[in-house]
């Protein structure tokens, strides 16, 4: 994969992840579950910067314009794009953190497949980079199910 060609799917996937949960925190707010609301709202800030890294790389590229259906997903949508079905009003904290992890555990796969089978060398260290910022991600959202499991408070909360 060319160095242009990933830094446009980068900006869709994180595009689309800060949307789906920005999408999801409004749903949880207007549905009353402010603590849900607070988490997705968190993820949604971290895509953007996410984001504003990779359009911030691309700054100086001639990137593709690609249609929706000309983006390669491993799935339907961007891998980072959070389940829908996190919308629903009833929805509590820990299948929130769970709906988060599977997000962002799909956006460290996309990219460290990419980092292990790209032959551009830096399309590949590109890859890494942001391998290694979903790492952290991932394993800010482990040690966030853990402490809610503990019955401890999370860094979101007040």
């Amino acid at each position: 994969m060319k160095v242009e060609d990933f830094l446009a799917h980068a900006i869709q996937l994180e595009a689309e992840a800060a949307m789906r949960f920005g999408q999801l925190a409004d749903a949880m707010a207007t549905n009353g579950n402010p603590d849900v609301s607070k988490l997705f709202r968190r993820l949604s800030d971290y895509s953007r910067l996410h984001l504003s890294d990779a359009r911030a790389r691309s700054g100086f590229r001639e990137l593709p314009e690609l249609r929706p259906d000309e983006f390669v997903w491993p799935d339907l949508e961007s891998p980072e794009s959070a389940a829908i079905w996190g919308a629903d009003p009833f929805l509590g904290r820990e299948e929130a953190l769970n709906i988060a992890l599977q997000a962002e555990m799909a956006g460290l796969d996309y990219y460290q497949t990419i980092f292990e089978t790209t032959d551009d060398p830096e399309t590949r260290v590109l890859a890494k980079e942001f391998a290694e910022e979903e790492r952290d991600h991932v394993s800010e959202l482990r040690k966030w199910i853990a402490a809610h499991a503990a019955g401890q408070s999370l860094p979101i909360d007040p």
